[in-house]
């Protein structure tokens, strides 16, 4: 129901009682807020009880308020923009604790996504890093961050990984044009969708690749050409991604990788603390 939830509530307007209209107006014009309130918060808003609230969802077909907002959350948050999102930050966070409050909303992300992943589909991913000839690792604009995480590690472990740029869809092309069958494509993106990373992995399908999408949920446009998806949960934090939950995932993944590749991995680290040691890269009396 997410994507026509608005106009759902529009439509149903002329049905609803005089507290119920409350609520659907201030959705209507309040959506990038309401998506973040509580049912005692929304409430209040309008001066009506929780239990209207909720009485409200249910009447909207949702089995309680937590599936509305949760609708209505998966509807916007590829909509808005850094100004909204700073303006949603700031009522999440209300007079709490600023420091807590991103924390505790971090920790959430994380267990929800620990609640939510698929064991099978994780170990397939990680049976495909593996067997993979070459690896293409892409993320744009603060998905690049995760990119260039995986790929730093992912460079320790095999020389087979590549990272692809965060540049225009042209620049990609130049970079993934030997990609075929028996290659690998992890791509990465999070609401807002980066257009570049959509075409990458249209590019890397139509090209035979294998492709694992790192991103939120089945609606997100990257699983239309993913063999392969795992979801991590994300959310905003002022005009600011909250990347915890994927980087855990990603974390995840690069160490049973590594679980896999120990004895490469030993000996790599082997010649690279040798090296380190040698070049002085780690201040030692600290």
């Amino acid at each position: 129901m997410s994507e026509d939830l608005l106009k759902a509530i529009e439509e149903k307007l002329p049905q609803f009682s005089k507290s119920q209209r409350l609520i659907a107006n201030y959705i209507l014009a309040h959506y990038e807020k309401a998506a973040y309130m509580t049912a005692l918060k929304l409430g209040n808003a309008v001066n009506v009880s929780e239990s209207t609230v909720v009485r409200f969802a249910i009447e909207m077909g949702f089995e309680g308020y937590p599936q509305l907002q949760r609708s209505l959350q998966s509807h916007i948050k590829n909509r808005l923009t850094s100004l909204q999102r700073m303006d949603v930050s700031r009522s999440r966070i209300g007079d709490e604790n600023p420091v807590a409050a991103v924390l505790n909303q971090d920790i959430d992300k994380i267990r929800r996504t620990l609640e939510s992943v698929n064991n099978e589909k994780f170990e397939d991913a990680v049976s495909t890093i593996l067997a993979a000839k070459r690896i293409y690792i892409q993320g744009a604009m603060s998905s690049g961050l995760l990119a260039s995480f995986m790929h730093y590690y992912l460079r320790m472990i095999f020389d087979k990984a590549t990272l692809v740029g965060a540049v225009g869809t042209a620049e990609i092309y130049q970079q993934m044009i030997h990609i075929g069958e028996g290659d690998l494509l992890i791509a990465m993106s999070f609401p807002r969708y980066a257009a570049s990373t959509i075409e990458a992995c249209r590019f890397a399908h139509d090209s035979g690749a294998h492709i694992i999408a790192i991103t939120d949920s089945e609606s997100s446009p990257l699983t239309q050409f993913a063999h392969t998806s795992l979801f991590a949960y994300s959310d905003m934090v002022s005009f600011v991604d909250s990347l915890v939950a994927p980087m855990s995932l990603i974390n995840a993944l690069i160490a049973m990788v590594s679980s896999a590749n120990r004895c490469r991995v030993e000996q790599t680290f082997q010649k690279l603390e040798q090296l380190w040691d040698s070049k002085g890269v780690y201040k030692k009396d600290v």
